[in-house]
């Protein structure tokens, strides 16, 4: 993780767009279509959103995740979507930065509460979020109960 930064950028380079379908295939991999909530390049492109890049020194992309401001049901509540880390990556602690900066961004915007879905294959995922604090809870917003999703929350501010 050495000589990486993380930073708001645009979703629409061709090597984050290269990065989000690689996080793609690998969700598709793991679930079915009706269990994955990937939001598509548009939608990350939106007012509300906030997008960081993880890039190496020599600005190789590494990773993303997005904050999703929500106005429904609070105006402080906000979404984690999109978090990927490339596998030659994981194992560096760049998850762990990757999710505090974009739990920083997330108070930054005036965030009192982070709320995510991911999927029970994904263990590391999970203790990633579970390790920085975020509890289980039940589905939120449009999401309906999903024997695949891991609903999850954390106070942030």
């Amino acid at each position: 993780m050495s000589g990486t930064t993380i930073a708001i950028e645009s979703p629409d380079q061709p090597d984050v767009i290269a990065l989000l379908r690689a996080s793609d295939l690998y969700h598709a991999a793991l679930y079915p279509s009706e269990s994955n909530h990937l939001v598509d390049l548009s939608a990350l492109l939106n007012e509300n959103v906030r997008f960081l890049v993880a890039r190496t020194s020599g600005s190789t992309v590494v990773g993303c995740g997005a904050i999703f401001l929500c106005r429904q049901p609070t105006p402080t509540s906000a979404e984690l979507k999109r978090m990927w880390v490339t596998p030659s990556a994981r194992g560096t602690g760049l998850g762990k930065h990757l999710l505090s900066k974009l739990e920083a961004t997330a108070i930054s915007e005036g965030s009192t509460v982070l709320r995510l879905e991911t999927g029970i294959s994904q263990p590391e995922a999970i203790r990633l979020y579970k390790a920085a604090g975020y509890c289980e809870r039940a589905p939120f917003g449009s999401y309906t109960p999903d024997p695949l999703s891991i609903f999850m929350e954390k106070p942030v501010a």
